[in-house]
């Protein structure tokens, strides 16, 4: 009977430890799309770039303890631009923490600089990949994604050419 008492013990721990189960402290990539316009700038954008339209992919690669809370992140962008008039540079993008109905700080940002990224016909597209991202700032996102956007600045919109709020996609 004590035999076949530590054999269930066993079995047991080692089900347990063969569990696809995840614990909270595995990290995780939630990832986020927004879909950006100039429409969506406060004040929207009516000039030679009001045509713009875009998208961004974020996905964050998340540690987090054992309460669920994350402890260390980075972030990668993949963002795609069309519409851009011939002569168009686009300067930097970021993510910013604010409703659709404010402009707000910059909290992520994609250290793109003026000329990094091409563009061709009217097109731009660039991937960041696994930038350092302040683990507060990230668990604030993943609370409350339509608090934040990301935004596009150009030479010509130095405040921003387009816009769309974090939606979560997983």
């Amino acid at each position: 009977m004590k035999r076949l008492s530590v054999f269930v013990v066993a079995t047991a721990l080692f089900a347990v430890g063969c569990s696809s189960s995840t614990s909270p402290s595995t990290p995780t990539n939630p990832t986020f799309t927004a879909q950006i316009s100039p429409a969506n700038e406060i004040p929207a954008i009516t000039n030679a770039e009001s045509a713009v339209a875009g998208n961004a992919s974020i996905t964050f690669v998340t540690t987090k303890d054992a309460a669920g809370n994350v402890t260390a992140a980075t972030v990668t962008f993949v963002v795609n631009i069309t519409g851009l008039p011939a002569g168009s540079t686009v300067n930097i993008a970021h993510i910013h923490e604010c409703a659709s109905s404010c402009n707000g700080s910059i909290v992520i940002s994609t250290q793109i600089n003026p000329g990094d990224v091409a563009v061709t016909n009217g097109v731009a597209s660039f991937t960041r990949a696994n930038l350092p991202a302040d683990a507060a700032v990230v668990q604030r996102i993943l609370n409350n994604p339509a608090g934040f956007y990301f935004n596009v600045h150009t030479t010509l919109n130095p405040g921003g050419v387009a816009r769309g709020q974090l939606q979560k996609v997983s």
